[in-house]
């Protein structure tokens, strides 16, 4: 018989905007910005352990994110996060 002991999922997130809604770099910025904190709001009202790996500006105002966040809240995962 076979368990998981430990699980996580890393992931790498683009916020961006469409290009034809023609907003300014730091316009898209902002609103990638704001996005990135309602993601981390919503992960944190879920009770989902994560932990924000790397973060990364992109010359049309995206803004690139990896991410570890648990997989589910049924395992230990705190070797993930230390």
């Amino acid at each position: 018989m076979k368990r998981v002991k430990a699980a996580c999922i890393l992931q790498t997130l683009v916020f961006s905007q469409k290009p034809e809604m023609g907003y300014s770099k730091e316009r898209a910025l902002k609103i990638n910005l704001e996005e990135i904190e309602h993601y981390k709001k919503t992960l944190e009202k879920a009770k989902t352990r994560y932990q924000i790996i790397d973060t990364a500006e992109q010359e049309d105002g995206s803004v690139v994110v990896h991410v570890r966040k648990q997989y589910n809240d049924k395992t230990d995962t705190s070797e993930y996060f230390e």
